[in-house]
């Protein structure tokens, strides 16, 4: 097992605030533990020096399609539906597993660089980004997208695909969890969202699905079975503690009390909502539910964002609310939550914070970056301040993939990732 300590780096308390400098000790890929400066002097495998820095726990992004990367600012300023069937869809048919595999590391890389160290994916060819995952150092939690587009022959095609990419995520890194990942209601029949719910029940599997995203998908679930989206999943016994619905903007205060009632966790995604237009999330309506533990935050893709940056996410999500009613909602540390514990519960990992015991998933900011001087309040200059490139150190499960703001082979990689969006944009 490898060791790392980090000598002399102030730590972000529970608080939000940075105390007096400590080290930290990892054996393998576990926080061993947090002691004073030079309490323990012991031999590690890397040393860090941690003077001028602060160590925060890696953000997660608990919603994403990784490989968009490569359609990042080929479609933008469009209504919903025109992204959709004009533009996205028609290029997405052309994707192959290694298209996939290069977007996917470009994305690797982005999130790396700007701190974060787990995302909630769903995309084409599930393979190609189980590679790039692996490769990264980074965890994921990824889903091969279901859509049975309402046809019988093709749901039971999705079905045994997702059986076999099930038993062979097996032999998978441990990083990686293997997710159910029905598209939406507007995609999917209910003879696959019911297979879904009983494979997921039976193997203990989240489900990764996009919800009430806008309100052209509210109607049409309601023409088709009376009912709201929230209602209508109710209905089949679908939701549950496990499942993991993106979006959810247009909600009824009775969607909000079922949401409670299941324990379902909710992915928001404010830039994204906001570019398309979709609406706005009712957050204040879900604290007044209960729900504020199942809220995390995600960017969504790359073509509707455009960036995978979790600091930009959460200064976006905590101005879009105030905006709308009063500057005391979603204050900072709440924000830092939903990239933070939240999304730790919500994907059953033991990390989220820097504690012993915990997973090394580890971020040094630089307190030297402009950005972050001066240092009155540490957790409003992370929300309000900072963005990715205050990023100095990124280690996950132990391993440093970022030091001094250099990841190795990201030149190359990035070359590679540029050569393949053009090929697959102008279909050559």
């Amino acid at each position: 097992m490898s060791s790392i300590v980090i000598k002399g780096v102030q730590v972000m308390s529970k608080g939000g605030g940075s105390g007096k400098e400590k080290d930290i000790y990892i054996e393998g890929n576990l926080i061993e533990e947090v002691t004073d400066v030079d309490v323990r002097r012991r031999e590690a495998e890397f040393v860090i020096q941690g003077h001028d820095k602060v160590a925060i726990p890696g953000l997660f992004n608990a919603h994403t399609h990784a490989a968009m990367t490569l359609l990042r600012g080929y479609a933008d300023d469009m209504p919903l539906q025109d992204w959709l069937s004009e533009k996205i869809w028609p290029v997405e048919v052309r994707l192959t597993e290694e298209d996939v595999y290069w977007g996917t590391k470009l994305a690797c890389l982005e999130m790396i660089k700007s701190g974060t160290v787990f995302f909630n994916d769903m995309y084409w060819h599930f393979r190609g980004s189980a590679r790039a995952v692996a490769e990264s150092g980074l965890r994921a939690a990824l889903s091969a997208v279901f859509i049975d587009g309402f046809d019988e022959e093709r749901a039971k095609e999705q079905m045994r695909m997702n059986e076999r990419l099930y038993h062979d995520s097996k032999g998978l890194s441990d990083r990686i969890i293997f997710v159910l990942g029905p598209h939406a209601l507007y995609t999917v029949s209910e003879e696959s969202l019911c297979w879904v719910r009983d494979f997921a029940e039976r193997h203990d599997l989240l489900v990764h699905i996009h919800l009430s995203e806008t309100e052209e998908e509210v109607k049409s679930c309601i023409d088709r079975y009376g009912m709201r989206p929230v209602e209508y999943l109710d209905s089949i016994g679908f939701l549950s503690p496990r499942t993991i619905a993106a979006h959810c903007v247009h909600l009824s205060r009775r969607e909000l009390a079922l949401l409670k009632q299941h324990e379902t966790k909710i992915v928001h995604n404010p830039a994204s909502n906001m570019k398309l237009a979709s609406g706005r999330m009712p957050y204040e309506q879900m604290k007044e539910a209960g729900l504020y533990r199942n809220i995390a935050l995600g960017t969504d893709g790359c073509a509707s964002n455009n960036n995978l940056d979790m600091f930009e996410e959460m200064k976006i999500a905590s101005l879009f609310h105030k905006a709308f009613t009063n500057p005391t909602v979603m204050p900072a540390e709440e924000a830092f939550e939903l990239a933070t514990v939240n999304p730790a519960r919500m994907f059953r990992l033991n990390s989220g914070a820097i504690e012993a015991g915990k997973l090394a998933d580890i971020v040094l900011l630089d307190l030297k970056n402009v950005e972050l001087v001066p240092n009155h309040n540490l957790i409003s200059n992370i929300v309000y301040a900072a963005n990715g490139s205050c990023v100095d150190t990124v280690i996950c499960d132990g391993k440093i993939l970022m030091s001094g703001r250099e990841v190795e082979g990201e030149e190359e990689l990035k070359e590679k990732a540029r050569e393949v969006a053009h090929r697959l944009v102008n279909g050559s």
